[in-house]
């Protein structure tokens, strides 16, 4: 871990640094997030606009998480919610084992139950980065101009780069499911995936109709790049993407939807800007023919993966020309999944102009 460059948590539009802990011991997943509560409560105020119920007897606060997230509140032997509840002097109620429902904390002091709501956030909020991710934000890019340019790029490099190290053909997309992704979600219910469809639908009025003014977006898919300093061993190789207008247009549509997904803890932040690119040759599909696995994996650890020698197809095919494409639809895609027409499901899709 890096001292000075600590890791960031976002919950919403709030920030919290997360520590470095020494002598911890890391048996189970849930012991890793309990030893970060180590501070008191009562320094702890921010948030103090959340919409805490008053009842009788003290006040109350619901918290809608799916049940996957439980254990890492509960802790080893109920440990962790204990340590929670004596801290900060609340009651942490929790559904049991298989049930789905609300986190409920109570507590007679209204400090205390906000201090408690924000470390079982912060629990849910590193549990979740470590979760695999289902969905992802995603523009397709399947024109028939895109797909049959695709096709081409494909028999002409196993041509003319035929035996080159590790070039097979199970390491090219899949023609219907080219995309360019925005970002990865992790939606591990129905109430996470709604969240999910709303938060897409408000995008159209305050990000794609004020920045594409009605104009659409006409993509050029031309050129090759990879992401490491060695062309001889390569994992992925990308397509390029320009706008025909030569605006900048679409690298500012991308980066406010990502911001906005960030900023409601649907999505985590990786860079400062979204890298627009068109993912053609993965070693990932290696292992999965179907071509439903998204590049950009940060959650996954990656083992037995066989890199390739792009260094021909970079200097025969470095400026190679896909084709021209209409970015007309934004999708929240389902991962490991098909729709009637070869993309992945969708569970959600906004229209562009």
């Amino acid at each position: 871990m890096e001292v000075l460059k600590p890791p960031i948590l976002r919950i919403g539009n709030r920030c919290y640094r997360k520590n470095p802990v020494l002598h911890q011991d890391l048996n189970t997943a849930e012991e890793e997030f309990s030893d970060q509560l180590d501070c008191g409560w009562n320094d702890e105020t921010c948030d103090m606009d959340t919409n805490v119920e008053e009842t009788d007897n003290g006040f109350l606060v619901r918290l809608e998480y799916p049940s996957v997230y439980f254990k890492f509140v509960i802790g080893k032997k109920g440990e962790t919610r204990r340590r929670l509840e004596n801290e900060t002097r609340t009651q942490i109620r929790i559904p049991r084992q298989g049930q789905e429902g609300e986190i409920v904390i109570i507590g007679h002091d209204r400090k205390g139950v906000l201090s408690a709501k924000t470390r079982v956030e912060v629990l849910v909020d590193s549990a979740r980065q470590k979760q695999q991710f289902t969905h992802f934000l995603s523009f397709p890019v399947i024109g028939e101009n895109v797909k049959q340019g695709f096709s081409d790029f494909k028999a002409d490099v196993l041509r003319e780069c035929d035996g080159d190290r590790g070039l097979d053909s199970t390491i090219f997309q899949n023609p219907d499911k080219l995309h360019l992704t925005i970002g990865t979600l992790v939606l591990l219910n129905d109430a996470e995936i709604r969240r999910a469809k709303e938060l897409l639908h408000q995008c159209k009025e305050e990000l794609v109709d004020s920045i594409l003014g009605g104009e659409p977006l006409m993509g050029h898919f031309q050129g090759l790049e990879y992401m490491n300093d060695d062309p001889g061993e390569v994992d992925v190789l990308y397509a390029k993407v320009e706008l025909e207008d030569d605006s900048d247009r679409f690298q500012i549509l991308a980066d406010r939807l990502a911001d906005k997904f960030v900023s409601s803890n649907l999505m985590q932040k990786d860079y400062d800007r979204v890298k627009l690119h068109v993912t053609v040759m993965n070693t990932l599909f290696r292992k999965d023919p179907s071509g439903t696995t998204v590049a950009k994996v940060h959650r996954e650890p990656i083992r037995d993966r066989e890199s390739f020698d792009a260094s021909n197809i970079l200097k025969k095919f470095g400026n190679f020309k896909f084709g021209v494409h209409h970015i007309g639809e934004l999708h929240i895609s389902q991962r490991y999944s098909s729709s009637s027409q070869g993309y992945y499901a969708s569970a959600a899709t906004l229209r562009l102009p």
